[in-house]
């Protein structure tokens, strides 16, 4: 008898990048991830206050990481539907309209492709 998969997160977060997070948080209050396929900072992941980015009918929420929302746009959805992506910080300088712009660090995305398994169970509870 086969069991059904556990349906695996499509968005996780390192320790470092959940305590970006928080700072931000207290700092900024609500806030929400966006990762879009291009523009000004390239595919970056960018961190916005609530109600400072205004999202599409095409944006897809992958989930949340330390309580926060992160969102995709459609087109680059379709592109990495196949990856779970890991939000992570590095040192760098943020991107231009990302709240850690400053910090000395920037949001980071690694990814890493579904098993097949994986994939059939999130095909399977409708989240691709």
């Amino acid at each position: 008898m086969n069991t059904p998969a556990t349906v695996p997160l499509q968005v996780t977060a390192t320790l470092a990048a959940l305590k970006l997070i928080a700072t931000l948080r207290e700092r900024h209050g609500a806030l929400l991830f966006h990762q879009s396929g291009g523009c000004c900072d390239g595919s970056s992941p960018m961190c916005f206050a609530v109600g400072d980015f205004i999202l599409s009918d095409q944006d897809r929420q992958l989930g949340d990481v330390g309580g926060v929302p992160f969102y995709i746009s459609g087109p680059q959805f379709e592109y990495w539907k196949h990856t779970q992506l890991t939000l992570d910080v590095v040192p760098g300088q943020g991107g231009m309209f990302s709240l850690e712009n400053g910090m000395g660090v920037r949001v980071f995305i690694r990814s890493r492709i579904f098993s097949d398994e994986e994939f059939e169970a999130l095909q399977a509870a409708g989240r691709v």
